[in-house]
C-alpha cells in the first residue's frame, strides 16, 4: 500500500521513528501503547474466543482449549525447558498486549506452550482430533512426550488425530513455535521485526483457536462447495480422512429457512450436485443463506437371505466405482459422522457494461459496482488476532451503514468466523494471499521494475503449498469474490503461473494478478488494477479485455488525539486539518473522481483504508474503533450516488 506517495506522506514515512521503547524494562518488550478497545477490556481467560471456529464444518461435540497456557521463549537450540516462564492468554500472538506476554520472538528464538486436558468421558470409543487456527508461523505438536506432528504455514489451518497418543486422565499438550519473521521469505503480509509507516508489529505464535473434536475412524475431513447459478445447482464433493470400501456414502440434505429444498445420496469420495431450482441469489443488499448438513452413513442390502441372488448383484452394484448414485436402492443405516454446513447462490464474473467495449464486474450476472475499503486487520491490543468476534464483526457492521458493499483484506488471512459474519451482513471480500518476501530489498520490485523478482525452488514450493492450503480453507464462503495474488511487487514472482495456479484451484472467482504498480499477467488476470495517493486520483487506462479497477486511493490522514499508537509520530498519504477539512478531501476523491470513472466503465474502487494502524493515520475509524473521522451516515450519503 505504498504506491504513489505524496510528498508530506514520503517525508513521513521515511522520518517515522523506528521502534519505540516501552516502560517494559525487558529488551525484548514489545512497544503496545496504552490504546485498548472496548471488546480487549472486557477479555478473560473464562470469555475469550468461545464460538466453535470452523462455522463451514461444525460438529456438535468439541472441547475449546483457548484460555492460559504456560510458556516459555528460549535460544531456538536450547532443549525444551524445564520450567516455564509465565502464562500465556491463547489465542493472542506472544506479541500481543492481551496475550498478557507483550515480547518479540525473535528468528533465533524458540516459543514453548504448555497445558493439560482431559477427554470427556462420553467421548470414549472416538478418535480425538487436535485442531488449530492458526500459529505463526513453524510449529511441532507434542502430546505426553511424543511428537504428533509439525506444520509450517501462518495462515492456514491444520489438524492431528492423536489418539495414539492420549492416556486416561490428564494428558499434557507442548507446542514449540519458530519464526524468522521478516528475516524470511515466507508469506508474512506487513509484518516487520522493526515496525514503522505502512510496516506493523510482528506477530508470532498461535493466533487463532485451538480445540479438540472426537470423530469416527472413518470420517468427514472436507466439504466444498461452488454454487451453479446458471444451471440452477451446487457443485458438491465430500472428502473422508481415508479411503472406503463402497459401502460409505454421504447423504446431503439442503434446507431453506427449515424446508428441505434438495436432498441426495452420493458415493462418499465422490461429486453430486444437488438441484436448487429458483434459487433465492446472495448479494450485499441481500445475503441470503441456505443451510446443508452432510452425514457419513453405511449403505446395506434391502435382501434380508445372504443367498438372495438379487442381494449379491447389489452388492456388486454398490462396491464399483461405476455405482456413484445411492438415493434409490440401498438401505442407508444411522449417521457414523455428520457436520453442518451453510452455502449461498451467487455468481461473481465479467460482463459487458454500459460502454459495451470495456468490460465490467458482474454480480449475478448484472453490472454491480463495488465500492470498499482496504481492510488491514489489525487491532490495538490484539495485533493479529480481533479482541472478540463482536469486535470483529463491528468493522463490517461499519462499513455496511458507512455505504461500502466490499472490502479488501489486505495481505491477512482472518478467522474463519469473519467469513462467516460477512456471508450473513452481505459483505464482498477481495482477499489477498499474503506477500512473501524478506525485509531484503531484493525481493521487491518497484513500479519501474522490468522483471520480477527470483526466488528459490523451496521457496517457491512453500509459497504455493500455503496459498493452495489458504484457498482451501477459504473457498466455500460465498462473501469472498476474487483472489488478489500479488500486491505492489512485494515478493512478486512468476505472477502469471500464479494466477493460472489460483485460478485452477478455483475458477469460479475473479483473479487479480497484480494489484498496483508491475502488472505483467493481462493474460490470466480477470482486472486491470492500479493504485493513486495523488490529491486528484487517476483512474485506470481502457482495457479491452478486464474490468477496470482502482485497487487502493485515498489515504487522507485526520489524527484524533487520545486515540493514536504514537501521540507525537503519525503519517498518512494526505492530511486534514478538521472534520470539514476530511470531509470536503474524502466527497472529493469519491464523488468527483470514482463516480466519473464508474460512468466511464471503472468497476471497483478500494479506499485507503478502514481503520487508522498503528502510526498510520488514514483510517476512517481510529485505530481503537473508538471514533468514526466523521459519522458513517455521512460517509453513506457520499457513497449513495455509487448505487
Amino acid at each position: 500500500m505504498r504506491a504513489l506517495v505524496g510528498i508530506a506522506g514520503l517525508v513521513a514515512l521515511l522520518s517515522a521513528p523506528a521502534q519505540a521503547k516501552s516502560d517494559n524494562p525487558r529488551p525484548d518488550a514489545v512497544y503496545t501503547s496504552n490504546l485498548m478497545t472496548k471488546w480487549g477490556k472486557e477479555v478473560t481467560p473464562e470469555n475469550v474466543w468461545r464460538s466453535y471456529p470452523r462455522p463451514q464444518m461444525e460438529r456438535a461435540r468439541w472441547q475449546n482449549l483457548n484460555g492460559l497456557w504456560d510458556y516459555a521463549i528460549t535460544p531456538k537450540a536450547d532443549a525444551q525447558p524445564a520450567k516455564m516462564e509465565g502464562q500465556i492468554l491463547v489465542p493472542f500472538p506472544v506479541e500481543a498486549k492481551l496475550s498478557r506476554v507483550a515480547r518479540k520472538l525473535m528468528p533465533d528464538e524458540r516459543l514453548w506452550y504448555r497445558r493439560s486436558f482431559t477427554i470427556p468421558a462420553d467421548w470414549r470409543g472416538q478418535h480425538i482430533r487436535l485442531n488449530f487456527g492458526a500459529v505463526d508461523y513453524q510449529a511441532t505438536i507434542l502430546v505426553n512426550g511424543a511428537v504428533v506432528g509439525s506444520h509450517r504455514g501462518g495462515y492456514d489451518t491444520f489438524g492431528f488425530d492423536i489418539t495414539d497418543y492420549l492416556k486416561p486422565g490428564r494428558n499434557r499438550l507442548i507446542v514449540e513455535v519458530t519464526d524468522p519473521n521478516s528475516k524470511g521469505n515466507q508469506p508474512r503480509g506487513k509484518q516487520m521485526l522493526d515496525p514503522s509507516g505502512i510496516w506493523y508489529t510482528a506477530v508470532s505464535g498461535i493466533w487463532q483457536t485451538v480445540w479438540l473434536e472426537p470423530v469416527p475412524a472413518q470420517h468427514i475431513a472436507d466439504i466444498r462447495m461452488t454454487p451453479d447459478i446458471d444451471r440452477g445447482v451446487l457443485d458438491v464433493d465430500v472428502a473422508t480422512n481415508g479411503g472406503t470400501d463402497g459401502t460409505l456414502a454421504v447423504r446431503l440434505t439442503a434446507s431453506d429457512k427449515g424446508k428441505v429444498i434438495a436432498r441426495a445420496v452420493v458415493r462418499a469420495n465422490r461429486h453430486t450436485a444437488l438441484a436448487i431450482p429458483h434459487a433465492h441469489l446472495w448479494s450485499p443488499e441481500d445475503p441470503h443463506l441456505y443451510s446443508l448438513k452432510a452425514e457419513l452413513v453405511r449403505v446395506t442390502s434391502p435382501f434380508a437371505d445372504a443367498k438372495d441372488p438379487q442381494r449379491a448383484a447389489y452388492e456388486v452394484r454398490f462396491s464399483k466405482t461405476e455405482a456413484d448414485d445411492y438415493a434409490d436402492a440401498p438401505i442407508i443405516g444411522q449417521p457414523i459422522d455428520t457436520v453442518n454446513s451453510y452455502f449461498a447462490m451467487r455468481k461473481i464474473s465479467i460482463g459487458p457494461g454500459k460502454l459495451h467495449a470495456q468490460p465490467v464486474m458482474l454480480l449475478n450476472n448484472k453490472p454491480y459496482f463495488e465500492n470498499g475499503t482496504l481492510d488491514q486487520g489489525w487491532w490495538p491490543d490484539g495485533l493479529y488476532t480481533p479482541p472478540s468476534e463482536e469486535a470483529m464483526k463491528s468493522d463490517i457492521v461499519f462499513l455496511k451503514q458507512a455505504g461500502f458493499n466490499m472490502l479488501r483484506k489486505h495481505i491477512k488471512i482472518e478467522p474463519a468466523r469473519y467469513y462467516y459474519d460477512a456471508d450473513r451482513l452481505g459483505m464482498l471480500i477481495w482477499q489477498d494471499i499474503p506477500s512473501a518476501g524478506s525485509a531484503s530489498e531484493d525481493q521487491f520490485v518497484t513500479g519501474t521494475s522490468k522483471s520480477q523478482a527470483v526466488f528459490s525452488s523451496d521457496d517457491m514450493d512453500e509459497i504455493q503449498n500455503e496459498t493452495a492450503h489458504m484457498i482451501g480453507d477459504l473457498g466455500n464462503f460465498p462473501s469472498i469474490v476474487l483472489w488478489v495474488i500479488n500486491n505492489e511487487g512485494w515478493g512478486q514472482y512468476n505472477s502469471a503461473m500464479l494466477a493460472q495456479y489460483v485460478k485452477g484451484m478455483d475458477p469460479s472467482r475473479l483473479i487479480d494478478a497484480d494489484t498496483g504498480w508491475l502488472d505483467v499477467a493481462p493474460g490470466v488476470s480477470d482486472v486491470y488494477d492500479i493504485h493513486t495517493y495523488e490529491e486528484v486520483p487517476k483512474t485506470p487506462d481502457f482495457h479491452g479485455r478486464r474490468a477496470i479497477v482502482l485497487g487502493e486511493y485515498g489515504g487522507v490522514g485526520f489524527p484524533i488525539p487520545g486515540h493514536l499508537w504514537r501521540e507525537k509520530s503519525t503519517w498518512s498519504y494526505q492530511v486534514a486539518k478538521t472534520p470539514q477539512d476530511y470531509l470536503t478531501r474524502y466527497r472529493r476523491k469519491m464523488a468527483e473522481v470514482v463516480r466519473q470513472a464508474k460512468d466511464d466503465g471503472l468497476s471497483a474502487s478500494v479506499y485507503t483504508q478502514t481503520t487508522d494502524v498503528e502510526g498510520e493515520v488514514n483510517g476512517l475509524l481510529t485505530y481503537d474503533r473508538a471514533v468514526a473521522k466523521i459519522p458513517a451516515e455521512e460517509f453513506a450519503k457520499v457513497a449513495a450516488p455509487l448505487h
